[in-house]
């Protein structure tokens, strides 16, 4: 059996070489850590039904006859006995950039260079090897490539980092994924500012869109706000985020937008304030102004624009496929299996009740078990949206509560369901396009 593991609190550079290391040692199991820091964690749990690790307490690690390990080359980094050097014929390979640590793993096969991210050694191989990454390992990749070298601007970034990701962007790799799911490092200014828009904010639903307007005063030059709005807008709910800097002094007031992919184009709503921008990102200076009224020039321009281009109702499943608590778990499964679905709403003629999906399987583990009513094992943590729920709040439960699917409800009827492979679909462009003649 071989193994591919690496550092406790693993970042994205960890995260991505697990991942990496499946396309050179193609018989290896990645093996998950227990802490993942906050934002891989985000992202592991949006495309966890992609991946296929391995956790430490379903491993035999007397079994093992390879151990790959990445971004790390010290035991007590790890989440695995350090017994496990004395395995008598166990074969070490290494892939690192950090520096000698004390007390080195003795390896068979050493891949250590100083570049700025570890996996853009594993990527330089793939790439020699003739191997193509999907677009979806190739924005994971690139993501562990820009969080440990501030996207190609710190220090120690190689042309190595650069060249690989060249290779992950011919490859597909969605800087726009990439650029939410990072986090960058703020000053105790931008903190503090950040922090006030979160206590400002307000909502206002416009033409079908979730849109925050903020109002903050600053006083003179203020660096970093274009960052604070940008993390604003990656923990937010909302399709678009616009922030009004009133500087009273000088009385002018800097307006900085952000929104979603295929929602807003805030670069076009702000040329009509002299600014401009990006679909995703905007930003005006308007002198000898009132920010409120421009808020309101801004609603009303948002009002004016097209509802939003893909609605949750182009994602969902629907008509949707129900059981009722009744159905045995023998006749769920066959359901599961015949209809190719992965879990089933529970319907009781009145409400979803709750949710059966494959998962719940693993619980009924006697025999007799099959033959019971599915109620005794559905899960009823459920999280119901409506159908007028943005695309972006749904993806944020999905993420918060590590749930694969949300119930769309109109008028208390159910009336279509949403995954995790349709947010995915969204996220990554991979939608069909409609007919010209609908």
């Amino acid at each position: 059996m071989e193994l591919i593991v690496t550092h406790k609190n693993t970042d994205f550079d960890g995260f991505s070489c697990l991942l990496a290391a499946t396309l050179l040692y193609p018989e290896a199991f990645p093996v998950l850590p227990r802490t993942l820091n906050e934002n891989v964690r985000s992202f592991y749990t949006l495309h966890k039904d992609i991946f296929n690790f391995l956790e430490p307490g379903e491993i035999d690690f007397n079994k093992i006859q390879r151990l790959i390990i990445v971004d790390s080359r010290s035991w007590l980094r790890l989440e695995i006995p350090e017994e496990m050097i004395a395995i008598a014929g166990l074969e070490i390979h290494l892939w690192d950039h950090h520096p000698q640590a004390p007390n080195p793993i003795p390896a068979i096969k050493s891949h250590i260079e100083p570049v700025g991210a570890a996996v853009s050694l594993l990527v330089h191989r793939i790439e020699q090897e003739g191997k193509i990454p999907s677009s979806i390992l190739s924005t994971l990749f690139l993501a562990g490539i820009y969080e440990d070298t501030g996207n190609l601007t710190f220090p120690g970034t190689s042309p190595k980092d650069a060249r690989a990701a060249a290779f992950l962007l011919e490859w597909g790799a969605d800087l726009s994924v990439v650029q939410k799911f990072i986090r960058p490092v703020y000053g105790l200014k931008q903190k503090e500012i950040l922090v006030e828009m979160i206590n400002l904010e307000k909502r206002r639903k416009v033409n079908g869109f979730q849109v925050s307007f903020i109002h903050i005063d600053i006083e003179g030059h203020t660096p970093g706000l274009s960052p604070v709005v940008d993390r604003y807008q990656e923990f937010s709910d909302t399709d678009a985020t616009f922030v009004f800097f009133k500087d009273v002094r000088k009385n002018q007031c800097m307006v900085i937008g952000r929104s979603n992919a295929a929602t807003l184009n805030v670069g076009r709503l702000l040329k009509e304030f002299g600014g401009g921008g990006h679909p995703t990102a905007g930003s005006a200076l308007v002198k000898n102004c009132e920010c409120l009224g421009l808020e309101e020039r801004l609603a009303e321009l948002v009002e004016k624009k097209e509802s939003a281009s893909i609605q949750l109702g182009d994602l969902m499943s629907y008509p949707v496929l129900t059981v009722t608590p009744e159905t045995t778990m023998k006749e769920a499964a066959r359901l599961l299996r015949v209809r190719g679905c992965t879990a089933f709403p529970v319907w009781d003629g009145q409400a979803v009740v709750g949710i059966i999906s494959r998962r719940d399987f693993k619980r009924a583990k006697k025999t007799r078990d099959i033959e019971l009513p599915v109620k005794a094992f559905m899960s009823r943590d459920l999280f119901l949206i409506n159908k007028d729920t943005s695309i972006t709040e749904a993806t944020r439960l999905m993420v918060d509560h590590n749930i694969g699917r949300l119930p769309v409800m109109d008028n208390e009827q159910l009336i279509g369901i949403i995954t995790r492979s349709d947010i995915m679909r969204y996220y990554y462009d991979m939608l069909p396009e409609k007919s010209s003649s609908s």
